[in-house]
């Protein structure tokens, strides 16, 4: 391969998306803890989860596609892949805190 065709699928950009993903998916969650009472934020919060997952899944499967025909960089690929992939335990931790405290607020 190349090193401009190695250069267009590093996976930067992927590490990138990961990262604002998170980072959105924080600042949406901090929101919501300091103002629970705003239903608007949790609108916004399903709305960008919609997104970010449809997005999020788009630049996973190009990840499996370089890691299964990009043989050299399979473990570089590997590390993007895990890399986009970290972002599920988190959101499934910012759901579970966020139903959990909706929860606590109406009884």
């Amino acid at each position: 391969m190349t090193k401009k065709t190695y250069a267009a699928v590093n996976g930067q950009l992927s590490t990138q998306i990961a990262i604002f993903s998170f980072a959105i998916g924080t600042v949406l969650f901090l929101t919501h803890q300091l103002f629970p009472t705003v239903d608007f934020i949790i609108i916004i919060g399903i709305y960008y989860v919609m997104t970010a997952l449809l997005i999020n899944s788009l630049v996973l499967l190009n990840l499996i596609h370089h890691f299964i025909f990009f043989r050299n960089h399979r473990e570089y690929f590997a590390i993007k892949i895990l890399i986009v992939l970290a972002n599920l335990p988190i959101a499934a931790g910012y759901f579970y805190i966020t139903i959990n405290r909706i929860n606590l607020f109406h009884f």
